[in-house]
Order: structure tokens, then sequence, then C-alpha cells
């Protein structure tokens, strides 16, 4: 069985899928706020 090197692997990918989940999280809660205002401000 190999042995198991600790830091060697590539986690690019799932590096850049985590930084694209963060982008989309943050949008989602832009838009989520911004629906929210217009309720309040017209009384929705």
């Amino acid at each position: 069985m190999a042995e198991h090197k600790h830091g060697t692997m590539d986690i690019t990918a799932q590096e850049q899928a985590f930084a694209g989940f963060i982008k989309y999280s943050i949008r989602v809660c832009y838009v989520i706020l911004a629906i929210v205002i217009f309720m309040a401000v017209f009384n929705v």
C-alpha cells in the first residue's frame, strides 16, 4: 500500500469550486436583500 504524504494532493479544482460557491452565495444574498428592501419600500 502506498504511503500518504500530507499536503501533496492537487486541490485546485476544489478551491475553484469553493470560490464559485461563495461567489454564488453572496450574489443570492444580495438578491434576497434587494427583494426585502423592495418589499419594505413599496409595502408589499
